[in-house]
């Protein structure tokens, strides 16, 4: 499969998946880091607007509504934590998008609570994954594999626990959107 760069740029095309409740560091960094290796980043959600982290005054932008935007206008998903994952879980749209994304094949990250959106849309069974300790029942649950590991990568999905494990987290993402494209 060819990457689906966006043809105005001919960059790789990331889609940050996040509401109110984000945690700081898990967003700030993975998108400075990234941006700065020329991929193009889109922050989608449930509704466009400014939304606050929960550990801090940061605010971002929601650009677009799930419901706006094409899986196939994407190279990969990026799904931060904190307290976000719990409400988008909980939000129709958002769990379709991650679910039809994650069953195309392309690159799909997630730290910290960012794997319970995934382990909303029933992909997770016999997936090997990571993410904050205090979801690994949920991932377990979810038919998961739970590994205590600051990186784990299985097929298309790349998974980190903590902000701790942030420089082999984007690190991972930037090798799979740029190093090692899916040809």
């Amino acid at each position: 499969m060819k990457l689906n760069y966006n043809t105005l740029s001919n960059r790789p095309h990331l889609a940050v998946l996040t509401t109110d409740g984000f945690q700081d560091m898990e967003v700030i960094v993975p998108i400075g880091y990234l941006v700065n290796k020329c991929v193009d980043i889109t922050v989608i959600g449930p509704n466009k607007g400014r939304i606050k982290a929960y550990n801090s005054d940061f605010e971002m932008i929601i650009e677009n509504e799930v419901g706006e935007v094409n899986i196939d206008d994407f190279d990969a998903l990026f799904i931060p934590g904190g307290k976000a994952p719990a409400a988008l879980k909980e939000h129709e749209g958002s769990v379709n998008f991650t679910r039809d994304f994650f069953m195309t094949g392309k690159t799909v990250a997630a730290i910290c609570h960012g794997p319970q959106v995934l382990a909303a849309t029933g992909v997770l069974l016999g997936v090997i994954t990571t993410g904050v300790s205090k979801i690994k029942n949920e991932l377990k649950k979810a038919g998961a594999i739970y590994k205590d590991e600051e990186l784990v990568i299985d097929d298309n999905l790349i998974t980190s626990r903590v902000p701790e494990d942030l420089p082999v987290f984007v690190k991972a993402i930037e090798e799979a959107l740029i190093t090692n494209p899916i040809d």
